[in-house]
């Protein structure tokens, strides 16, 4: 049967028993996801996924409506591929740290998540599962709500950053036939130039470049210290800042509760942004 063309629909479909032979969401996503592994984005489209199924291009098309919709179900299907956290007791530095490796692993299995760019990928069950998990390791920490969310949104945008690099460097080298190491080590009439520019002449000639920090652990570590470091701030004024504008705060609320917020206004601001959100 014709799938729903609401894509939030197709996303959060209850997934049922595959027919056998025929065709299935499921089978067109997992042939779409291997195409994409082994010729990237670029090389995505309905007729080539058809092809590798044995199916009519408008085959698919009673199943999945365009090639913009089997995108965000193939990145849902590997984002469950996210395997269980450590459990709390670990602290949340560890969790956080597992977890964006666990998504850096994703990205070199499946490099073409990080050519996904925009951001009205609409989520489904797992990729919203995996963000409510990177969410929860910061909440209940001495951050302020909106500052968890800026610091995961921080985190996820390092690692697709990172992942990219490694997209964009495969892509050159299997466009040239040249490695990079290779195309970098053949640019001598640069080099000659460069002694002009004292901080670079320098570096150079420490041995910085000779054996460069992995840039994926080495930003990974400075996020997290970065992160870290916040939250011992707010832990210092954790109970002397309002929640919702950072003013200082009375020390305790007439009823002897602590306070939240400074006023009133700041009170029901914070409740609208929770109910409008």
């Amino acid at each position: 049967m014709p799938t729903s063309q609401d894509p939030v629909e197709l996303l959060w479909r209850k997934e049922e028993p595959e027919p056998r032979p025929g065709l299935s969401v499921g089978r067109i996503v997992r042939a779409a996801i291997e195409l994409a592994d082994a010729e990237g984005l670029e090389g995505l489209s309905m007729r080539k996924v058809a092809d590798r199924l044995g199916f009519t291009t408008m085959s698919l098309y009673r199943h999945v409506p365009g090639r913009d919709q089997l995108v965000d179900l193939m990145r849902d299907e590997v984002m469950g591929e996210h395997p269980e956290l450590p459990p709390e007791r670990e602290g949340w530095r560890a969790r956080l740290e597992t977890i964006a490796r666990q998504a850096w692993e994703i990205r070199r299995r499946h490099p073409w998540l990080a050519e996904l760019r925009g951001t009205r990928h609409l989520p489904g069950p797992h990729g919203i599962a995996h963000y409510d998990a990177m969410l929860a390791t910061l909440t209940g920490t001495a951050l302020r709500p909106s500052e968890v969310i800026a610091a995961i949104g921080l985190l996820g945008r390092f690692v697709d950053a990172e992942a990219l690099v490694l997209v964009e460097t495969r892509h050159e080298e299997q466009r040239s036939g040249v490695s990079e190491q290779e195309w970098w080590g053949a640019r001598d009439s640069l080099y000659e130039r460069l002694d002009r520019y004292p901080a670079l002449s320098h570096l150079w000639e420490s041995g910085g470049w000779d054996a460069p920090e992995d840039s994926f652990e080495f930003g990974l570590r400075r996020l997290l210290d970065g992160i870290e470091a916040l939250i011992r701030e707010r832990e210092e004024t954790r109970d002397e800042t309002c929640r919702e504008c950072g003013k200082p705060l009375e020390p305790t609320a007439p009823s002897g509760r602590p306070r939240v917020y400074c006023s009133r206004a700041c009170q029901q601001r914070a409740y609208r942004k929770r109910k409008d959100g």
